[in-house]
């Protein structure tokens, strides 16, 4: 009988034993209470606690948390957007006690300020402006955060805007404005590079027509060059310069002729180009320099005879009364 109340005394006292013995996990803390009263602290590694009278209330994290809050407002211009707001947060060793007693739900708490703060500052702002101020935005956040939770024993680690969207229909109507700027700003690329082409391409242009009126200019003396000297020689035969002007015409003629005849392919036909042709374009070049001759030589005695009347009518002038008698030449 002994021995049957002795055993269960022995294991009661022996989970009595075991249950005096705790462990806290590194960056916990661990809220001993007796009686429902607060004893105290204990941090990480093995701990003894009175059995039965002393009790595990509850552990704090002291570990860097992140909270991520979803906000929803309306900009200054009316736009409806969210903002997704990362809060890191961390309970301080020296403020356990506030942390674990004097705030139920730290959670609820900072979304509740996260709310608060952007849905005061947001309004302020045009839609632009909250994707350029949003550094400002979570500086606004931290600093009321800080002001309200450092009390319960919370450290505001850091706070970011980690996300913006605005409204569907308001995004695509930015999108396709971003579009259309990106359009404009490849338009005037495209156009000042056409701009360019063009005038690169009339500088070349002008530049080949210079080129090639100056070969043509330079061809052109050459063949005159070579005139004059088949001119000198016919002269020194008896013919003078305009039936040697019109035999070297008649003979670049058929020697025309005679090239096109050479080329099987070519589609160049010469007018006139019988076999009188050339005996009649010698007679008109003939005539025509002969007439040329005697315009020239009718118009220069019209020159010269118009210039002696002209002389005549200025000597037989009388002078002139209104100049001084200082000015006036007697042999006028």
């Amino acid at each position: 009988m002994d021995l049957i109340v002795l055993v269960p005394l022995l294991l009661i006292g022996f989970f009595i034993i075991i249950a005096a013995f705790f462990t806290v996990k590194q960056q916990t803390a661990a809220i001993i209470e007796r009686f429902g009263k607060f004893t105290s602290i204990r941090h990480s590694g093995l701990q003894f606690k009175v059995p039965v009278i002393d009790r595990v209330a509850g552990r704090i994290n002291l570990k860097i948390q992140q909270l991520d809050v979803i906000v929803e407002t309306k900009t200054k211009d009316d736009v409806f957007v969210r903002l997704k707001i990362s809060v890191q947060f961390q309970v301080r060793k020296e403020k356990v006690y506030d942390a674990f007693y004097r705030l139920e739900n730290p959670r609820d708490q900072i979304t509740a300020y996260v709310f608060d703060v952007v849905r005061a500052e947001v309004p302020k702002m045009k839609l632009d402006f909250v994707f350029e101020k949003k550094d400002d935005i979570a500086i606004a956040v931290k600093r009321e955060l800080n002001e309200a939770m450092m009390d319960y024993g919370y450290d505001i680690i850091k706070t970011l805007v980690t996300d913006i969207d605005p409204d569907v229909q308001v995004k695509a109507a930015m999108n396709r404005i971003n579009a259309s700027e990106r359009e404009k700003i490849a338009a005037e690329y495209e156009a000042e590079a056409e701009r360019i082409k063009i005038v690169a391409k009339a500088r070349a242009e002008a530049e080949s027509k210079r080129l090639q009126g100056q070969g043509i200019a330079d061809q052109r003396r050459e063949i005159a060059r070579g005139l004059e000297e088949s001119v000198d020689v016919l002269n020194n035969v008896g013919i003078n310069s305009q039936e040697a002007s019109a035999l070297i015409v008649v003979t670049q003629h058929y020697d025309t002729l005679q090239s096109i005849g050479e080329e099987t392919n070519s589609n160049l036909i010469l007018l006139p180009n019988s076999p009188q042709a050339g005996s009649d374009m010698l007679n008109n070049m003939i005539a025509s320099f002969t007439a040329s001759a005697q315009i020239g030589e009718q118009m220069r005695k019209d020159n010269v005879k118009r210039e002696a009347r002209e002389r005549k009518e200025k000597r037989e002038l009388p002078p002139s009364t209104d100049l001084p008698e200082s000015g006036y030449d007697d042999d006028l």
